[in-house]
């Protein structure tokens, strides 16, 4: 199973880096796999710690991907890096164990602490829809066009019959990223 969620981790410095990733379930631990470069990589490597943040905040998501990352942090309770401060639950992660891979290596990681701070009330058509769209924006450089349009399509569908305000916003946010980059792919070919 992969849970889509916001990890921070920080760097020997103590900044504080916040990244949306899918982290994996595997036998009772917690598998990140960041691929390279990745900030969150370097971190967690670097402290063995992080943090996996539950929000139904869609505009998290969006934020980190759209050159938002500034989002209300708090301290932790068994670990040094902060957690999101409007989260629904949080899990405190220490790392256990590397398998290294040029690529995307695996950091298992196992779980220090939880803790609930808000029920769940499920995701909406838009939040998932902004979720799926984050995810497309995270791969833009890696998916011909024409598997973008066609996601965005079925996807505003969803989006358009449910989005809140902060569903609209998030939107926005990814939909700039995604004009911006279909402009540097015309650009690229108009200079060829």
């Amino acid at each position: 199973m992969i849970l889509e969620t916001i990890v921070t981790t920080h760097s020997t410095e103590a900044e504080t880096h916040i990244a949306p990733m899918g982290v994996h379930l595997a036998d009772g631990q917690m598998l990140v796999m960041p691929f390279r470069p990745s900030v969150t990589l370097e971190n967690l490597l670097a402290t063995g710690q992080a943090v996996l943040n539950h929000t139904d905040d869609v505009r998290v998501f969006a934020g980190c991907l759209t050159g938002r990352r500034r989002w209300p942090l708090v301290a932790s309770e068994k670990v040094s890096v902060p957690r999101l401060a409007d989260c629904l639950s949080h899990v405190e992660l220490e790392l256990v164990r590397v398998e290294e891979d040029a690529l995307r290596p695996k950091l298992y990681c196992s779980v220090v602490h939880e803790a609930n701070h808000a029920p769940f009330k499920g995701f909406n058509r838009a939040q998932y829809s902004v979720l799926e769209v984050a995810i497309l924006v995270s791969r833009l450089g890696r998916l011909p066009w024409s598997k973008v349009e066609s996601e965005l399509a079925y996807l505003r569908i969803g989006f358009e019959k449910c989005a809140g305000e902060r569903e609209k916003e998030a939107w926005g946010w990814l939909m700039e990223k995604i004009e911006g980059h279909r402009n540097e792919v015309i650009n690229r070919m108009v200079d060829l």
